[in-house]
């Protein structure tokens, strides 16, 4: 085993990797927007079931006031109508490079619709299929001054002597926004209220391709279950029904470096639902009814996060909401990685140089396998004519061949698989750095230097790949190899060029560290292969004195 098929194997298993990602996405694709409702889910059942829940033909009929409301890091726009956030921009986040707007992430046009509605159900609930309440509010436009750390936006609505209030509470540098429905009970009798809060997106396709195998649609956590995915497809196929004993969970639409979750907060037995009507799709929680005696006042609560992928922001917020953070099987190695790199680039102030640095890092701590792994190849080497001479001798017989080659290892304290047993070590580890840099938000739209702008984005001229694929030349052209088939020769002539083709579509964070990690190869070689010849020319005027 030489280092040119060791190079081979690391790039047959990286584009298989790859590649099983792309089948994975394939494999259950977000659908594209369907015209036939299941009339099963849209039509009213009863009273303490989210079969109420407003239907999107009478959201579009009903047309009410949109409340602005700014914060340092969102801006938001309800609607008085159901008290609905209908849209909502991240200020701190552009919608492409270097646009000076901000991202939007909920939005409710004829193209698309993503919004997060909420609201009242049961028998003196507020939110039904055939009409939804129109809050009263004191003003159109709220903003979170400076110096102001909590702002209160109220809505209130009166019924048959029940007082509902609907109060979104934001708070500074936060993208966890605080639901209280309280529900004061003065009608002369009893009260049965329950709340839900669901997210509603149309059933779009994703965008996913080879170089970036992202997802696009639901998720959700339980007590039981941590985090799974809940395709637009799943959707499509069956409605969700979980149940929170604890009351401790959550529902999101989730999509590449943003998502949007509920939470309930301490309701026991709360249902996690879901449901498709006409080309969208619901998801979300439903919270038992409560029973107000006249006279009394209940409280329900919940949060909405809507924002980047901050994971220790979400991990604040709910457990497991960092989750939708997907680093795949190898979490548990790419999740320290991502915790090393933001750890690093707090001191270095550049993402593109904390990059660098971890590759240093991590090359660093693999050397003693780098090391072995050299060593063994050179043994190897070193072996090949005693090897080609007993094919000389023995011929055809491969039962004897294979004797006697498993014989001259052990006299010779060689292991034929030491150099690939470190390869297959360091997978896990490229892997996992695949994700980590894959799925962090803070690399979008973070320049390096010069003209790479976007560590997210490919590289605009193509310099880094071709880079890289000159660095994996030269790797090859320094190690020695005891190939001779010309099949096998021109294979590895040609594994630098196409990788260099197919990193064209990486981001160039990902490619900045394939690049350096060749570099740092580079050197590690050089000093391997020169302090193995000094022994090997040590040992040879050892021999002969």
């Amino acid at each position: 085993m030489d280092s040119q098929r060791n190079i081979l194997l690391i790039a047959l298993a990286l584009v298989s990797f790859l590649l099983f990602q792309k089948w994975q996405v394939a494999k259950n694709p977000a659908p594209e927007a369907v015209e036939q409702a299941q009339t099963s889910n849209s039509a009213p059942a009863s009273t303490n079931s989210v079969q109420e829940l407003a239907s999107p033909v009478v959201a579009q009929q009903e047309a009410g006031k949109l409340i602005t409301v700014k914060t340092d890091v969102l801006t938001l726009k309800i609607n008085t109508v159901g008290g609905d956030v209908v849209s909502a921009n991240l200020n701190k986040y552009d919608a492409t490079l270097n646009s000076h707007s901000p991202f939007t992430l909920l939005t409710d046009t004829s193209d698309h619709q993503f919004i997060a509605q909420s609201g009242l159900i049961g028998p003196q609930g507020i939110d039904r299929s055939n009409g939804r309440p129109t809050y009263s509010v004191t003003k159109s436009e709220f903003d979170l001054a400076n110096g102001q750390n909590e702002l209160k936006v109220p809505l209130t609505y009166q019924k048959d002597g029940i007082t509902y209030t609907k109060t979104f509470i934001f708070k500074r540098s936060s993208y966890a926004v605080n639901l209280d429905y309280t529900v004061d009970n003065k009608s002369g009798q009893n009260a049965q209220v329950g709340m839900y809060a669901h997210l509603r997106q149309s059933l779009v396709e994703s965008k996913s391709h080879l170089a970036m195998p992202t997802y696009h649609g639901g998720a959700y956590s339980t007590e039981d279950t941590r985090y799974k995915k809940f395709s637009f497809s799943d959707m499509q196929e069956h409605n969700l029904h979980k149940t929170l004993a604890n009351g401790q969970g959550w529902a999101a639409m989730i999509q590449h470096y943003f998502a949007v979750a509920w939470i309930p907060r301490s309701a026991p037995d709360t249902k996690l639902f879901s449901r498709v009507i006409g080309n969208v799709g619901d998801i979300g929680i439903q919270e038992p009814n409560k029973t107000i005696a006249n006279g009394q006042t209940a409280k329900f609560n919940a949060t909405l996060w809507v924002g980047p992928k901050l994971q220790s922001q979400m991990a604040a917020t709910a457990p497991n909401l960092d989750l939708v953070v997907d680093y795949g099987w190898l979490w548990f190695i790419a999740k320290p990685l991502h915790m090393l790199l933001s750890f690093i680039q707090t001191f270095v102030g550049n993402w593109g140089v904390a990059i660098i640095c971890l590759t240093f890092l991590v090359r660093g701590a693999m050397y003693p396998l780098t090391k072995a792994q050299y060593t063994s190849m050179a043994k190897m080497r070193m072996l090949q004519p005693k090897i080609q001479a007993m094919k000389e001798r023995i011929g055809d017989d491969r039962q004897r061949m294979s004797q006697e080659m498993m014989a001259l290892y052990k006299e010779e304290k060689v292991n034929p698989l030491g150099g690939c047993f470190p390869i297959v070590l360091q997978m896990p580890i490229f892997i996992s750095l695949y994700w980590a840099l894959m799925e962090s938000v803070e690399l979008r739209h973070s320049p390096f230097f010069g003209w790479i702008h976007d560590l997210s984005a490919q590289d605009p001229y193509y310099i880094l790949p071709i880079c890289m694929g000159i660095s994996m030349f030269m790797i090859q052209k320094m190690s020695p190899t005891t190939v001779t088939d010309p099949m096998q020769q021109k294979i590895m002539m040609f594994m630098p060029l196409a990788f260099s083709v197919f990193f064209l579509f990486f981001p160039s964070g990902l490619v900045l560290y394939y690049f350096v990690s060749n570099i740092v190869t580079l050197v590690q070689q050089t000093l391997i292969y020169k302090s193995l010849e000094k022994k090997g020319l040590h040992s040879s005027k050892k021999s002969k004195s």
